[in-house]
Protein backbone atom coordinates (compact mmCIF):
# COMPACT_ATOMS: atom_id res chain seq x y z
CA UNK A 1 0.00 0.00 0.00
CA UNK A 2 1.31 3.44 -0.94
CA UNK A 3 1.76 5.98 1.82
CA UNK A 4 0.16 9.33 1.21
CA UNK A 5 0.50 12.75 2.74
CA UNK A 6 -1.89 15.63 3.10
CA UNK A 7 -1.23 18.69 1.01
CA UNK A 8 -2.85 22.08 1.56
CA UNK A 9 -3.76 23.90 -1.64
CA UNK A 10 -5.67 27.08 -2.42
CA UNK A 11 -7.98 27.64 -5.39
CA UNK A 12 -10.35 30.56 -5.88
CA UNK A 13 -9.53 31.80 -2.40
CA UNK A 14 -10.56 28.55 -0.72
CA UNK A 15 -8.28 26.13 1.07
CA UNK A 16 -8.41 22.42 0.29
CA UNK A 17 -6.66 19.48 1.92
CA UNK A 18 -5.82 16.77 -0.59
CA UNK A 19 -4.05 13.46 -0.23
CA UNK A 20 -1.14 12.64 -2.50
CA UNK A 21 1.69 10.16 -2.78
CA UNK A 22 4.97 11.92 -1.87
CA UNK A 23 6.58 11.19 -5.25
CA UNK A 24 3.65 12.91 -7.00
CA UNK A 25 3.73 16.03 -4.82
CA UNK A 26 5.57 18.25 -7.30
CA UNK A 27 3.38 17.27 -10.26
CA UNK A 28 0.25 17.87 -8.17
CA UNK A 29 1.52 21.32 -7.20
CA UNK A 30 2.23 22.02 -10.87
CA UNK A 31 -1.35 20.98 -11.70
CA UNK A 32 -2.67 23.28 -8.97
CA UNK A 33 -0.67 26.18 -10.41
CA UNK A 34 -1.93 25.42 -13.92
CA UNK A 35 -5.54 25.18 -12.75
CA UNK A 36 -5.27 28.39 -10.74
CA UNK A 37 -3.97 30.23 -13.81
CA UNK A 38 -6.70 28.80 -16.02
CA UNK A 39 -9.39 29.72 -13.47
CA UNK A 40 -8.01 33.26 -13.36
CA UNK A 41 -7.90 33.49 -17.18
CA UNK A 42 -11.46 32.22 -17.54
CA UNK A 43 -12.69 34.59 -14.83
CA UNK A 44 -11.17 37.57 -16.65
CA UNK A 45 -12.67 36.56 -20.00
CA UNK A 46 -16.13 35.55 -18.80
CA UNK A 47 -16.76 37.41 -15.56
CA UNK A 48 -18.04 34.09 -14.21
CA UNK A 49 -17.48 33.06 -10.60
CA UNK A 50 -17.99 30.16 -8.25
CA UNK A 51 -19.33 26.91 -9.61
CA UNK A 52 -19.97 28.35 -13.07
CA UNK A 53 -16.33 29.44 -13.33
CA UNK A 54 -15.13 26.01 -12.19
CA UNK A 55 -17.36 24.20 -14.72
CA UNK A 56 -16.38 26.50 -17.61
CA UNK A 57 -12.69 26.07 -16.82
CA UNK A 58 -13.02 22.30 -16.49
CA UNK A 59 -14.86 22.14 -19.81
CA UNK A 60 -12.15 24.19 -21.55
CA UNK A 61 -9.38 22.00 -20.13
CA UNK A 62 -11.27 18.79 -21.04
CA UNK A 63 -11.82 20.06 -24.60
CA UNK A 64 -8.12 20.90 -25.03
CA UNK A 65 -7.12 17.53 -23.59
CA UNK A 66 -9.39 15.65 -26.00
CA UNK A 67 -8.05 17.67 -28.92
CA UNK A 68 -4.53 16.60 -27.99
CA UNK A 69 -5.58 13.03 -27.29
CA UNK A 70 -7.11 12.70 -30.74
CA UNK A 71 -4.20 14.42 -32.47
CA UNK A 72 -6.10 17.55 -33.41
CA UNK A 73 -4.39 19.85 -30.94
CA UNK A 74 -1.18 20.30 -32.88
CA UNK A 75 0.49 19.29 -36.10
CA UNK A 76 2.72 16.37 -35.09
CA UNK A 77 4.71 16.14 -38.36
CA UNK A 78 5.52 19.86 -38.22
CA UNK A 79 6.49 19.55 -34.56
CA UNK A 80 8.83 16.63 -35.32
CA UNK A 81 10.38 18.56 -38.21
CA UNK A 82 10.97 21.62 -36.02
CA UNK A 83 12.54 19.47 -33.31
CA UNK A 84 14.83 17.93 -35.94
CA UNK A 85 15.92 21.39 -37.10
CA UNK A 86 16.60 22.47 -33.52
CA UNK A 87 18.60 19.32 -32.86
CA UNK A 88 20.71 19.93 -35.98
CA UNK A 89 21.37 23.52 -34.94
CA UNK A 90 22.33 22.45 -31.41
CA UNK A 91 24.70 19.79 -32.73
CA UNK A 92 26.30 22.34 -35.07
CA UNK A 93 26.86 24.84 -32.27
CA UNK A 94 28.23 22.16 -29.95
CA UNK A 95 30.62 20.96 -32.66
CA UNK A 96 31.91 24.53 -33.07
CA UNK A 97 32.36 24.83 -29.30
CA UNK A 98 34.40 21.60 -29.21
CA UNK A 99 36.82 23.09 -31.77
CA UNK A 100 37.56 25.93 -29.33
CA UNK A 101 39.02 23.55 -26.75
Amino acid sequence: MKESEMLDISLLGKEYHVSCVPRERESLLEAVGYLAQRLDDTAKKSRASGETLAIMTALNIAHEFLQLLHGRGFDLPTLKRRIGHMQTRIETVLAQQEKLF
